[in-house]
């Protein structure tokens, strides 16, 4: 794949960070390329910030993938064919959504600055060697985090982890195994761990930008995804521990989490604001959107109270995370919390949330339920619910575990909607254990399918590689060495 010099995009990323949060404000001066580019401690800061912008570009993306092929969105009137594609299971490798040059682009943002980076330290005698330690880290672990998402996505990926700094230094690269992938996200994410501060001392850097927290986050993830359960519930306890996070009341849930933003409950969450805005308001506003909420959303997955006198509403469901007089997707474009006003086309910067609390407690669960403590598992799963004020439409059996991980699954969906992380929960669990509940996939294919596809969408969802993506028919082309999921040949 052919790729722009890497300080020509940098000086192109980094010049529009200066738009976002007070910390993203640095920058490197117009025509500083080469050499010249890395002599100072803020021309460190500026490369750095330049892999958050580039972030930034990938929002669409990390809902999409996350998100279209699970039971959670519908396509809308202004979807593409792309789209509808996706949603059906009949991608093909011209898909552009499976396109993954702007992953790769910001992997070499971070490669730079690993490779980098370390030079200025003789060049800058105000560079310390703990400024240098932060940087890498947050090098490494944004590329660990999209490293994950592109193995979740697409299986096997080119695993390239050197700087690609002009056109003389593009290198094709072969795919390397999921295996292979993930042990080196696992060790990007331990050498990353060391030299990250706790906190940066303000809450826009803390939830901003990568913290050792945000690193056992992903960590969690990436071992409950590898079934390596202790390792999991330990990285969670890393959180739970610090006593630096909590759940937002259900009465403060869309405010506080979505609508302000870095609220008590977030770990990492990418930042927008009135001049980097995000791209949800094209994606979701009734005028012009492309997603819905899926329409079985208040009766199969928050619950109708039916009995009370008062009827008992989860704080989640209607009017927080979806309205359902016409299924917009509120999180990301609503101004209040009872489905009455929109965020303007201008003031559209929801953050995207990569970690909360709330995540971290149900990745506990799920592991300690898959290590045989199903009523362990079940009192954190309690904690959640209760702030939630959520329906008790469904039975939890905390005793047994296969019903209780099915519980817990139900759970994230209800808690998580729309955060990008559905496809991947349900496909975790049904892999889990040589594809032993595959069944979750066919379930989930048939609530979210339409009636005359859905024998096709089984048909495809039996061949495991149709759970990964097909290589973008122009990778191929261009780099020899790739070859496609063998389900798409």
């Amino acid at each position: 794949m052919k790729k722009a010099p890497f300080y020509i995009l940098l000086i192109w990323v980094a010049a529009g960070s200066g738009s976002c949060k007070k910390w993203l404000n640095l920058k490197p001066e117009n025509g500083i390329v080469g050499d010249e580019f890395w002599n100072t401690k803020e021309q460190v800061d500026a490369a750095v910030t330049g892999i958050y912008t580039s972030l930034q570009l990938n929002t669409e993306l990390f809902f999409i993938w996350g998100e279209a092929r699970a039971d959670m969105v519908t396509p809308a009137v202004r979807a593409s064919q792309d789209e509808l594609d996706m949603v059906n299971l009949n991608m093909l490798p011209n898909n552009s959504f499976v396109n993954w040059r702007s992953f790769y682009q910001s992997i070499n943002y971070c490669n730079t600055v690993i490779q980098m980076a370390p030079g200025v330290l003789q060049k800058d005698n105000t560079f310390t060697r703990e400024h240098l330690n932060r940087a890498v880290g947050e090098a490494q672990a944004i590329r660990a985090l999209l490293y994950f998402y592109l193995v979740r996505s697409f299986g096997e990926v080119p695993l390239k982890l050197d700087a690609t700094l002009s056109d003389k230094n593009i290198q094709n690269l072969p795919k390397s195994s999921s295996a292979e992938v993930l042990e080196q996200i696992v060790s990007d994410l331990r050498n990353a761990e060391a030299g990250l501060p706790m906190t940066y001392g303000a809450i826009d850097q803390d939830k901003g930008r990568v913290t050792r927290y945000a690193v056992n986050a992903i960590l969690a993830d990436v071992y409950l995804w590898m079934d390596r359960y202790e390792d999991a519930i330990r990285e969670c306890d890393k959180i739970i521990t610090s006593n630096k996070f909590s759940l937002v009341s259900g009465f403060n849930f869309f405010t506080s989490i979505f609508y302000l933003g870095n609220s008590p409950e977030s770990i990492f969450e990418l930042q927008f604001d009135l001049q980097r805005l995000n791209p949800f308001y094209t994606m979701h506003h009734p005028d012009n959107r492309r997603w819905s909420a899926s329409q079985l959303l208040p009766e199969n997955v928050y619950g109708i109270d039916m009995v009370s006198p008062v009827p008992q509403a989860d704080a989640r469901g209607d009017e927080r995370s979806f309205r359902s007089t016409d299924f917009t997707i509120w999180k990301y474009i609503g101004a209040d919390d009872n489905g009455d006003n929109f965020r303007e086309r201008d003031q559209s910067f929801a953050h995207w949330i990569f970690y909360r609390y709330a995540d971290i407690l149900l990745l506990k669960a799920e592991a300690m339920n898959e290590m045989n403590q199903p009523l362990e598992a079940s009192r954190i799963v309690k904690t959640i619910r209760n702030r939630a004020n959520a329906i008790d439409f469904k039975i939890m059996d905390s005793l047994n575990k296969e019903p209780m991980s099915v519980y817990i699954l139900e759970e994230r969906q209800r808690e998580l909607a729309f955060e990008g992380k559905r496809w991947y929960d349900v496909l975790r669990n049904a892999k889990r254990n040589d594809y032993r509940r595959r069944q979750l996939l066919l379930d989930l294919a048939a609530r979210s399918m339409p009636a005359d596809r859905k024998q096709a969408a089984f048909n495809r969802l039996l061949d495991n590689n149709s759970h990964y993506f097909p290589v973008y028919f122009y990778e191929l082309q261009t780099n020899k060495l790739l070859e496609q999921n063998p389900f798409y040949k």
